[in-house]
């Protein structure tokens, strides 16, 4: 839709929604706008923070590392990217295993559980 609606003379430095004068938007504003327009539709649960993440998260899936994720969300510390922004991911199944077998001993418990 954005290509369909570029202007045959935008420029790479152009802003694609800009303001009024044609001016970069204030933030502030944006947002502002940006809240009205997810509470109308709906989804007043979603925030900037959600679609964050989901980025994050998508580059993480995409087996690119958590320092990339970090660089596109600005981040200086990756751990701050990887405990706040990345979706948690189930590594071995190791865990799972141990765990089951615990359950399935005799008695159905394990010696010292519980």
């Amino acid at each position: 839709m954005l290509r369909r609606r570029r202007p045959v003379d935008f420029g790479p430095d152009e802003a694609a929604f800009p303001a009024t004068l044609g001016t970069l938007r204030d933030p502030s504003n944006t947002a502002g706008h940006l809240r009205k327009v997810i509470d109308a539709a709906g989804y007043p649960w979603v925030s900037s923070h959600v679609y964050r993440k989901t980025v994050a998260t998508l580059m993480d899936e995409a087996g690119l590392s958590a320092r990339a994720a970090a660089d596109q969300l600005g981040h200086a510390k990756v751990s701050m990217t990887q405990d706040i922004y990345m979706g948690r991911r189930v590594a071995s199944m190791g865990a799972a295993a141990v765990l089951e077998q615990i359950v399935l001993l005799p008695g159905g418990g394990g010696k010292g559980v519980g």
